[in-house]
């Protein structure tokens, strides 16, 4: 992994250089958007970089409107139907991204989540404007982000999943797919509007609930084992994680309510089940055409084999979120990580 610019040259080269984390977003996760480009924020400017930072609803930020947003806390849970429509109605990201091309930066780094935010719409926009970013192209964010179509390219790519349907399905492929079964939406993440069911009379309203975030609904055969998770930045695979919950999955709540949930970095594994996470980690990345980092989660079966379920291509970024975690298990503190993930979207340009 190459080294970070260090010293006084390199503090001197971070602030010459404009960074724009670009956050929000109409989406449901977008209290965990801001909860990240707060921690974010901080880490860049603490190692001297030069940020600024936009919202893809109110536009450039400045003093004290900046301190107000990313002040807020995530919450136990989504916003509710009408919260959404009123920030869909303010959202415009052609005249958001005008202004930081009108400003001059040399870099934008998106935190966002959720389909409109990581699911190639922003990244097509950034490369429409011509503005340099952080993370993976449009292309790769949108094959990522469709749990049906990136689970076929797991297959095709020699890594297991969970075997899954599309709703809807009749009762016999139901049957022959077997309960429990996980009811999520296919373009969202953060596990909004998961659900398990361990019967067909608890698919209706699971898939109702589903449906209230996406209009495409993934049924996945559950798996029973242990849950995983490994970062990958630049072309490297990270330490492995595991997820620890009191229930069933590792859901919304689970994951954004103080003690919801345990993360062990480094996972408490052999390593050769290490190795072929990290291995299965870095074919998924590479195979959907990924750039600087992500986020690949897996699940193990009743044999402890592992399934990879789905692969994030903006992460959580929070000092705490998983894939900071898998990076400072192999010495890389947050600040580290962030600047490096701002660097390797810079030496494409210079390369």
């Amino acid at each position: 992994m190459q080294r970070l610019m260090h010293g006084e040259a390199g503090a001197t080269a971070r602030s010459g250089v404009r960074v724009a984390v670009l956050t929000g977003g109409a989406t449901p996760e977008r209290g965990v958007a801001l909860s990240g480009a707060r921690q974010v924020v901080a880490g860049l400017r603490e190692a001297g970089w030069s940020v600024i930072v936009a919202d893809t609803c109110a536009g450039l930020l400045r003093g004290e409107d900046e301190q107000q947003l990313l002040a807020r806390p995530v919450g136990t849970g989504p916003p509710d139907a009408s919260e959404l429509r009123r920030l869909r109605d303010s959202e415009d990201l052609p005249a958001v991204l005008a202004e930081l091309r009108e400003v001059g930066v040399d870099v934008v780094m998106p935190v966002l989540h959720g389909r409109e935010g990581e699911g190639g719409l922003v990244q097509a926009a950034l490369e429409l404007f011509g503005l340099t970013f952080t993370g993976s192209p449009a292309a790769g964010s949108y094959l990522a982000m469709d749990k049906g179509l990136s689970k076929q390219l797991f297959t095709q790519l020699g890594v297991a999943t969970a075997p899954w349907l599309v709703w809807p399905q009749p009762d016999d492929k139901l049957i022959e797919l077997g309960f429990p079964l996980v009811v999520k939406p296919s373009r969202v993440g953060s596990t909004v509007g998961l659900s398990v069911v361990d019967d067909r009379g608890g698919i209706d309203e699971a898939v109702g609930r589903a449906l209230t975030f996406d209009d495409e609904v993934l049924l996945e055969g559950f798996l029973p084992g242990r849950e995983l998770t490994v970062g990958v930045l630049g072309d490297e695979a990270l330490a492995v994680g595991e997820i620890v919950v009191a229930g069933r999955v590792f859901d919304f709540e689970s994951k954004y309510t103080p003690g919801g949930a345990r993360e062990v970095f480094p996972a408490e594994i052999d390593a050769e089940l290490a190795d072929r996470v990290r291995a299965d980690a870095l074919t998924v990345h590479r195979g959907l055409r990924l750039r600087d980092y992500s986020r690949v989660d897996f699940r193990l079966d009743a044999q402890g084999r592992p399934h990879c379920l789905e692969v994030n291509t903006l992460p959580g970024m929070t000092a705490t979120s998983l894939l900071p975690q898998s990076a400072a298990a192999v010495g890389i503190p947050f600040g580290t990580l962030c600047g490096r993930i701002v660097e390797l979207a810079l030496e494409r340009v210079s390369s």
